[in-house]
């Protein structure tokens, strides 16, 4: 057989494919993004997700330097490797961001999100919400005869329950900030 010819069966690997191999699952990402604080540098960056269909989960803005005129932008989006690398390499050559992060690449970040319930029930409905309230940690920040606000801080998991438990007991709206998140450890 000449060796430039394969058994059947097997594969041949190139040794000029240098980039590591990414699978096609999807996975959830959350980036952080430093940006000049100007005018436009938010619609620019989001833009990207926008225009090439991918979807933003989360998304919280807000300075985080007042005196250096920076800000940090969070983004909670779901995508196969190699759409959040293109998605990263895309975002760090807008002119006005200053350094991108993929908080997930270490490990799990820690997430945090403030939520507001509005809800409303009389009797053992109040009583309840008030009940699981306790539970939840959540504080009453407004109340009137047939209804509360409850303030709620935690990870999206924990959000997301409290807001199953109070749908049926009388859940009128509700108002979430988004995800804030930092990589953990020391770096």
């Amino acid at each position: 057989m000449s060796p430039l010819k394969l058994k059947k069966g097997s594969t041949s690997h190139s040794a000029y494919n240098l980039r590591p191999e990414f699978s096609d699952k999807e996975e959830r990402h959350t980036l952080a993004v430093i940006v000049d604080n100007e005018a436009g540098v938010l619609a620019r960056v989001i833009g990207l997700f926008s225009g090439r269909g991918y979807n933003i989960e989360s998304l919280t803005v807000a300075e985080v330097d007042h005196e250096g005129h920076t800000s940090r932008i969070t983004v909670v989006t779901t995508g196969t490797p190699q759409a959040i690398e293109q998605i990263k390499a895309q975002i760090g050559r807008i002119v006005s961001v200053r350094a991108v992060a993929d908080l997930t690449v270490g490990g799990k970040p820690v997430e945090r999100e403030l939520a507001l319930f509005k809800v409303a029930g009389t009797g053992d409905k109040r009583i309840e919400a008030l009940r699981l309230a306790e539970i939840f940690r959540a504080n009453v920040v407004d109340s009137t005869l047939d209804s509360f606000v409850f303030e709620i801080t935690g990870d999206v998991g924990k959000i997301d329950a409290f807001a199953d438990l109070m749908r049926p007991i009388g859940l009128v709206e509700m108002a979430r900030t988004g995800v804030a998140a930092l990589s953990r450890g020391a770096e």
